[in-house]
């Protein structure tokens, strides 16, 4: 359970706040001075969140004394939040506290109602930090378990969205099932390719990568399954396609969505058979490839439009893998930008907390560009958030509204960056304080 430490040199004072917490079922510890209190805190992991008063020397103001406490508890337990009982005579120093991490300030005399609301909310939030990192920490022992049997070919993630559909990447890599990856463009699912074909029965064969989209309509047949010399104009020397020369191992389609309807008959034809004609020859030859295929198009509406052959779709799609937009998966996004920026470069809090709200609509891709921008505009190894160039509200010096629906995960994670201030957490998301409630209530999330 939760517990909240008070510090304070007046007995009273402690008593009054141990019975107000209290009597809400909110456990509490006390500490008459500084130097008690940092004992207590050393001593007792449940404690997750400070209460301190600014001064504990008879006729002191000044504040230095609550300062002092405020770095020393802060160098112990650098995520704990505090709240400080502050007077007119050091508000000052309580403000300057808050721009240094300090939770909140609550002014003396306080107000029991507001006081609590901000206790339990802090708490509430505490708890959700913790979890999150439980989560996380469970997340990397499930990585690390993986990538023990696995090769994971580098992927960049911290997300369980990714872990997800990486483990189950790695599960159908062994078979020999015709696999469809699927998910917006820049989302990486090229890279998802390269982690089932290395983990697949013929990973000691060749890997193919053909972007069918961008074959021209008269050359298809050439591309994919080769042509003879002279069997077109220009056409000097044999020419072996795609799938000859993946035979025995693997083949990936990319933007399968966009092959003409001609190309799909003729790749129908070799999925069902494995066997292909060269263009000019009359000779059937015959290959076994393993077919991995990718696209951002809705294939099932292309189906009911005309667009795209059913039949060619469910030989191609035995197993989907689904690959979620970056801005579905926030916990992903500072991995991959220390990852792009390298050691050498370190980048200011609001640059992270607007690059993992931003919408990112070219994904993974548009990332990676706008790491490599920062590095090239900056001078001194430091990045800010206009070395990236991303489309904010310069008025607001936030990004602008998100493209999609931002999910629990996000507002909880919006709430937590801003320390349960549902106005900066709103602003963050790019949302009114009433649309932020609404998704709270939607997501049947606690609202104070």
């Amino acid at each position: 359970m939760s517990k909240v430490l008070l510090i304070d040199d007046n007995k009273a004072i402690l008593d009054a706040l141990e019975l107000l917490l209290n009597l809400h079922d909110i456990e509490t510890c006390k500490a008459i001075s500084p130097q008690a209190g940092l004992v207590l805190l050393d001593n007792d992991s449940a404690i997750s969140l400070v209460i301190q008063d600014m001064n504990f020397s008879e006729d002191t103001t000044s504040g230095e004394e609550g300062e002092g406490l405020f770095f020393a508890i802060r160098e112990r337990r650098p995520d704990i939040p505090m709240i400080l009982m502050t007077a007119w005579t050091y508000l000052e120093t309580a403000v300057n506290l808050v721009k240094n991490g300090a939770a909140d300030y609550i002014s003396k005399p306080w107000d029991d109602q507001k006081l609590l609301a901000s206790v339990q909310n802090l708490l509430e939030l505490s708890e959700l930090q913790t979890d999150q990192q439980q989560r996380a920490q469970d997340l990397d022992a499930l990585k690390r378990e993986l990538a023990e049997r696995a090769d994971l070919c580098s992927l960049i993630y911290q997300s369980p969205l990714m872990q997800s559909l990486v483990t189950m990447a790695v599960q159908v890599a062994r078979t020999d099932a015709a696999i469809l990856i699927t998910g917006p463009n820049g989302s990486g699912k090229e890279k998802i390719a390269e982690i089932v074909q290395s983990n697949s029965d013929v990973k000691s064969g060749p890997f193919i990568k053909v972007n069918v989209g961008a074959l021209h309509n008269e050359l298809i047949e050439a591309e994919l399954f080769g042509a003879e010399a002279g069997a077109y104009t220009g056409s000097k020397k044999t020419r072996i396609g795609r799938f000859e020369a993946a035979d025995g191992g693997t083949l990936f389609l990319d933007e399968l969505g966009n092959l003409s309807a001609n190309g799909q008959a003729k790749l129908l034809r070799v999925l069902q058979t494995g066997e292909f004609e060269r263009l000019g020859s009359s000779e059937t030859r015959h290959c076994k490839v393993r077919v991995i295929s990718a696209t951002n198009t809705d294939l099932l509406e292309a189906i009911d439009t005309g667009e795209f052959r059913e039949d060619l779709y469910y030989r191609l799609n035995l197993i989907e893998l689904k690959l979620p937009a970056l801005v579905e998966r926030p916990d992903d996004i500072l991995p991959l930008v220390n990852h792009f920026i390298g050691r050498e470069y370190s980048i200011e809090p609001t640059a992270i907390r607007t690059l993992q709200s931003y919408a990112w609509p070219g994904n993974v891709r548009e990332l990676e560009n706008a790491c490599r921008r920062a590095k090239i505009l900056t001078q001194d190894k430091t990045l800010t958030l206009e070395h990236f160039r991303i489309p904010v509200d310069t008025s607001l010096r936030l990004p602008k509204k998100f493209l999609v629906e931002p999910s629990k995960v996000m507002i909880e994670q919006a709430l937590a960056d801003n320390r349960g201030v549902v106005s900066q957490a709103a602003r963050q998301l790019g949302l009114s304080r009433q649309a932020f409630y609404r998704r709270m209530e939607k997501h049947k999330m606690p609202i104070k």
